[in-house]
């Protein structure tokens, strides 16, 4: 795990400092050493101390997070040994041993244990085809010195983030956004698109844009050519996307069999490493069952270190389902709780690490949570993103699994459904129902639906006719399900896509980088997607409304049954409400910030009265109260444009 950046061609402004500033503001990511490669005119030059030339054709940076291969043999960039090839890699390849065994047999000879080295042999080795074969998460710029081009590459899910920018013929890319906003000449106008998204949804993270309109991001399991000497972009090719696959052909019980089969081997990849790995438990499925699946196939003599945020509110509290999972997997756990007044502290190094806008406070748990992490040391993690997603873990999967039974004009057995889930989960039948209608109608209809259930389409402290304007839609995430009967299936895929996941792929990375922490995410494998996306709609979501149904099974006999029982669904929640009252004095403060009254897409005069309403009581709390605030605060840190 590391960081990258690199300049493509000659960027007009550059100078001497450049590099070294693209270093510095990576530092965080990798502060274990530190590599660069020069190419001009011909000539590779690569090391520690070589100067970050701004005038260099290439100029590739790296920042290590020593994990696999401790030794100076896996240090960055790394070069084939006929120096056609070289690379600078953020990530890993958890099936790397398999890999360079296969590359061995066709007399490839290896300089180092790393995984880097193997991905790179395999990139030389198969070019194109080599993207497929790797199990792991990874964001990488590779140069072929012959051809003359830059290879940028992104894995499957996003999990590692790739940002690039173009200003006069050049082209620049780093793994955090904040890398390439300082450089001369990049805009830090807003993404008006990507401004109304967040604002009404939270998420700004999908496609391949950014909150600022000048950078882009390189999509999920995609690659970018750059031609020599011009830096011309080429056309990013997709090598894997979650696609729905040929219905499996078992009984409930087998499939089940097989996915804890999938799971195991997957997290056993995923403890490969050369340090100590922990693992994040919330005394949810997800999490439970990989601290559980640590043990099993680590054996008595791991030393499991867990890593538990505790909410102050009762009703989000999941300290006694972590104990029941610490106890049974025989952890060392660590608990997190933090406050409201330490969250006002930190906010501004928490919207700093993010680079980006977030939706809520639940962000601050992760934050604090992966401080833990790497203030006692530890590099690497296991967590469990991804697996809502992919198993329909969260509330509005039922409303697909209902509009698949009613598309399929099986009325008895969605109203059935509804009932149960209703009686099984607290989620009323209106509520189901709506979100039913949601995939079904056309957005007309969907928007009366959200109406009926009191979802406004638009809040009022939004400025709506300034993001007309500028042709920025606040409907425009939604999309119409197909034709096909599997409207959850569907579902799963897009969320697989986004905006679903690379949000919260984005918070894990940059929480956890903040800190040197390296965190992987065992549920995100092709070999999984593709086996859960094969699933009957039944297996994953049960005809008595139980999510994640067919995962649950796999894990009978490893977890603790009162954790696969659970039907309540926390995620990582923070008392919100309470904390953003409790700090009401610094909440004023940065509402009443010059940064506010430069966000035309905000109404402020709005904002001021809702606050104040929320504030005497004489108005109920609303989540967009964090929006504002973050909104701001970002603002003012990036000195962001809005026109």
């Amino acid at each position: 795990m590391c960081g990258i950046a690199g300049i493509v061609g000659k960027w007009p402004g550059a100078g001497e400092d450049t590099g070294q500033r693209m270093w510095r503001s990576l530092n965080h990511r990798g502060p274990d050493d530190r590599g660069v490669l020069v190419f001009r005119a011909g000539t590779v030059r690569s090391g520690r101390d070589v100067p970050a030339s701004h005038d260099a054709d290439v100029l590739l940076l790296h920042l290590r997070l020593s994990i696999i291969d401790l030794s100076d043999a896996g240090w960055q960039p790394i070069s084939t040994p006929d120096g056609r090839f070289h690379i600078v890699f953020n990530g890993e390849i958890y099936n790397y041993l398999e890999l360079r065994a296969e590359l061995e047999t066709l007399g490839v000879v290896f300089r180092s244990h790393s995984d880097t080295e193997v991905l790179l042999q395999a990139f030389a080795q198969w070019g194109a085809d080599a993207w497929r074969r790797f199990t792991g998460m990874f964001a990488c710029a590779i140069l072929d010195v012959v051809h003359g081009k830059v290879t940028l590459a992104r894995d499957p899910f996003g999990i590692k983030p790739l940002y690039y920018t173009t200003h006069g013929g050049a082209v620049a890319f780093a793994s955090e956004i904040k890398t390439l906003i300082e450089l001369p000449g990049v805009s830090r106008t807003v993404d008006a698109q990507r401004l109304a998204s967040y604002l009404r949804f939270g998420v700004t993270d999908y496609g391949d844009g950014t909150m600022f309109a000048a950078v882009r991001q390189l999509p999920p399991g995609t690659v970018l050519e750059l031609e020599l000497p011009s830096a011309a972009l080429g056309t990013p090719r997709s090598f894997w996307s979650p696609q729905r696959a040929a219905p499996v052909e078992l009984s409930f019980e087998e499939a089940a069999a097989r996915f804890r089969e999938l799971f195991l081997e997957s997290v056993a990849l995923h403890l490969r490493s050369d340090v100590p790995v922990a693992c994040c438990l919330s005394g949810g499925v997800d999490s439970s069952s990989i601290a559980m699946a640590m043990r099993e196939v680590s054996g008595a003599g791991l030393e499991l270190h867990t890593f538990t945020h505790v909410a102050q509110t009762t009703a989000l509290c999941e300290e006694r389902w972590a104990d029941i999972v610490g106890a049974a997997c025989g952890a060392r756990m660590h608990k997190i709780k933090p406050t409201a007044t330490e969250m006002a502290d930190d906010l501004e190094h928490l919207v700093a690490v993010q680079d980006e806008p977030f939706i809520s406070s639940s962000m601050y748990a992760q934050y604090r949570v992966m401080r833990e992490i790497g203030t006692a040391g530890v590099k690497v993690v296991l967590d469990g993103q991804g697996a809502d997603e992919m198993l329909g873990g969260y509330e509005y999967y039922l409303g697909a699994r209902v509009a698949s039974l009613l598309r399929a004009g099986r009325l008895g057995a969605s109203i059935d459904l509804m009932r149960r889930a209703s009686a099984n989960r607290s989620i009323g039948m209106l509520r189901q129902f709506a979100s039913a209608m949601d995939y079904l109608l056309p957005p007309a209809g969907s928007a009366m639906a959200r109406r009926a259930v009191g979802r406004e389409l638009v809040p009022r402290w939004v400025r709506n006719e300034w993001l007309d304007a500028r042709g920025a839609r606040i409907d425009s995430l939604r999309t119409s399900t197909g034709a096909q009967a599997d409207v959850l299936l569907e579902s799963l895929e897009k969320s697989l896509r986004g905006p679903g996941l690379p949000h919260l792929l984005r918070y894990e990375d940059r929480n956890s980088m903040a800190w040197s922490v390296e965190s992987r995410v065992p549920f995100l494998t092709t070999r999984l997607v593709d086996y859960a996306l094969s699933l009957p709609e039944e297996y994953i979501i049960g005809n008595d409304g139980t999510t994640k149904h067919v995962f649950r099974e796999a894990m009978r006999g490893l977890v603790p049954e009162p954790i696969l029982d659970r039907r309540d669904k926390i995620g990582f929640a923070t008392s919100e409400r309470e904390w953003i009252l409790a700090v009401t004095p610094w909440v004023d403060r940065l509402l009443s910030h010059e940064a506010a009254r430069r966000i035309p897409a905000l109404d402020y005069p709005v904002v001021t009265e809702l606050w104040s309403a929320i504030k005497d009581g004489t108005r109920p709390y609303d989540q967009a109260v964090w929006r504002w605030i973050n909104l701001i605060e970002w603002t003012r840190q990036h000195d962001v444009r809005y026109d």
